[in-house]
């Protein structure tokens, strides 16, 4: 028998992050119940998609009453594996990767950019932003030491297969892509890919301010 609930859906799970955010500041103000209709508000979604989406925080919320805004913060987190701090190194340390290795919200997602790696001899054994930077030849060694098992990708386009290659040797198994290029992985090595469609934004926000796109309801 298929079972759907174990096959999150993608939409919702990258709204929940957002959710996040908004209960931290409710619960920073105070407020120990929320509603989905609340939520909704603040985010600009219906109620119904709301209530779905914390379905897979398997929170239970009471009627009339609402949810309690710790617990749900408690099992968004829990669902997304941010109740410890998640270590990770970034390669590629040119303007992009540079602004990432200063970016401070990801802090409040767990999420630590604990090294960087470049082949730049200028810049190896350098620190940026308190973020030491090591050879690329030392990211296998660098891995097995600190248990890291995600790499933020930010090289030039024409080097991030290359540079993926080396991070998969270097027994790595999830690579969040920031380049432009699809990566090409043998799927044996079970590496999870995540790329940031930057142009595919950027495409579908000037689509909308050009009024050709009308269509806004959310992907649920």
């Amino acid at each position: 028998m298929n079972d759907s609930r174990k096959v999150p859906r993608l939409p919702s799970v990258k709204r929940l992050p957002s959710y996040l955010h908004e209960l931290k500041l409710l619960r920073d103000n105070g407020q120990q119940m929320v509603s989905t209709t609340q939520l909704a508000q603040k985010l600009g979604l219906e109620a119904i998609i709301v209530r779905k989406d914390l379905e897979l925080a398997a929170c239970p919320g009471a009627p009339g009453v609402g949810y309690s805004v710790q617990s749900l913060i408690a099992g968004i987190e829990n669902f997304l594996g941010w109740n410890d701090e998640t270590p990770v190194f970034l390669v590629g340390v040119g303007n992009l990767g540079s602004a990432l290795l200063g970016y401070r919200g990801f802090a409040e997602y767990r999420f630590n950019i604990v090294a960087a790696f470049d082949n730049d001899q200028n810049k190896v054994g350098t620190e940026i932003h308190n973020k030491k930077v090591y050879h690329i030849s030392q990211l296998k060694e660098m891995a097995q030491k600190m248990q890291v098992k995600i790499a933020v990708l930010s090289v030039p386009c024409e080097h991030a297969q290359e540079a993926a290659g080396l991070i998969v040797d270097a027994g790595l198994k999830a690579i969040w892509n920031f380049t432009n290029t699809p990566l090409a992985i043998p799927k044996e090595k079970e590496v999870v890919l995540q790329r940031v469609n930057m142009a595919g934004d950027l495409a579908e926000l000037s689509v909308r301010l050009s009024g050709k796109l009308f269509n806004d309801t959310p992907d649920i």
